[in-house]
């Protein structure tokens, strides 16, 4: 994948969920990778009796790596002989970029010896074997798979879905796929990556196909299922979810702005604002129509789209706070 295709991925991954999933792979990999470093100083495996051993490990010391992911708490091996201290760690170090692209192309369509073989290199480990990295590729597809196939429990009231298009090698092509992201909230206000999937394009049976792979593991209890307006995914979660659709605000807001010039879309976006302040339903149709009037003279096209998105942008207001508390709901909706 292309340096722009696994950035827009990770934007996907980290806007509706917490970055829980990146960074436990980020620690993930850099912890497997510093043993293999040692594993190749050492001339042998851990606890390994072996003729061609070089060196032995003495326990571990703690290191803090701070990353866009948030903190990632590393135990860098030491050595009875010598010093060990990872390369990738140094100030300024471009690795944590190099990992996540790894890390976002294990999830797109499995990871290839040859870009962790690269990571490797670019990281300053070129003593480990090409029988390391592709153990160490096995390591990460397996533990990839296993979090995209784990078992879904409890109620899932609110699903949030979004996709985004990326640029991978498929025999020898470059082809661009659909990317899709699932985040859901539970009845205890819990925010959770659910699912992802690839495929060619966003069709009624791609969406069809992914939603149904999320029941099969669980998912139960969806009231709203908030996305961009695609026509292929409100039919899908019609058919399959039987859940009510709300159209992502931060999608709406998009669109809407695209009708005002530069200098006015922060007043229109201010004043759109608006609604999503109030605190009941009634009020908030009430604004939301007020704002439409108020721009129609200056905006029509503004005031014709807000005319029609209305009860889809605002279903989310019909909901009983039972559900979930308000506040809970605005964050997701708001992407």
């Amino acid at each position: 994948m292309t340096t722009a295709s696994t950035m827009a991925l990770a934007e996907l991954a980290e806007k509706g969920a917490d970055v829980d999933m990146l960074r436990q792979m980020v620690q993930f990999m850099a912890q497997r990778l510093m043993e293999l470093d040692v594993e190749t100083l050492c001339g042998a495996g851990y606890d390994e009796k072996s003729a061609e051993r070089l060196n032995s490990r003495n326990g571990y010391r703690e290191r803090a790596w701070e990353t866009r992911a948030g903190r990632v708490d590393l135990k860098i091996p030491k050595l009875r002989k010598g010093s060990y201290f990872p390369e990738f760690l140094e100030p300024r170090r471009t690795a944590e970029k190099a990992l996540a692209a790894v890390i976002q192309e294990a999830y797109v369509h499995g990871v290839s010896t040859r870009s962790v073989d690269d990571l490797v290199k670019a990281l300053g480990m070129s003593g480990i074997s090409k029988s390391q990295v592709s153990r160490l590729c096995a390591e990460l597809d397996e533990r990839v798979g296993a979090f995209l196939g784990r078992p879904i429990e409890g109620d899932w009231p609110y699903l949030w879905i979004d996709a985004t298009y990326v640029k991978t090698r498929e025999a020898g092509r470059i082809v661009s796929v659909a990317v899709i992201v699932a985040v859901a909230v539970n009845t205890e206000g819990q925010r959770e990556v659910l699912g992802m999937k690839v495929g060619p394009s966003e069709a009624e049976p791609f969406w069809t196909d992914f939603l149904r792979g999320l029941t099969r593991r669980g998912l139960r209890g969806v009231k709203l299922v908030i996305s961009d307006a695609h026509e292929g995914l409100k039919a899908a979660a019609a058919k399959v979810l039987k859940a009510t659709w709300q159209r992502c605000r931060v999608h709406f807001m998009r669109n809407a702005l695209a009708h005002a010039d530069k200098t006015q879309r922060r007043m229109v976006s201010a004043a759109i604002a608006t609604v999503f302040a109030q605190e009941t339903a009634e009020t908030a149709h009430q604004q939301w129509r007020s704002v439409a009037d108020q721009l129609r003279e200056k905006f029509p096209k503004l005031a014709a789209l807000m005319d029609k998105a209305e009860h889809d942008v605002l279903a989310f207001m019909e909901f009983p706070k039972a559900i979930g508390c308000r506040s809970t709901r605005r964050t997701l909706l708001s992407g």
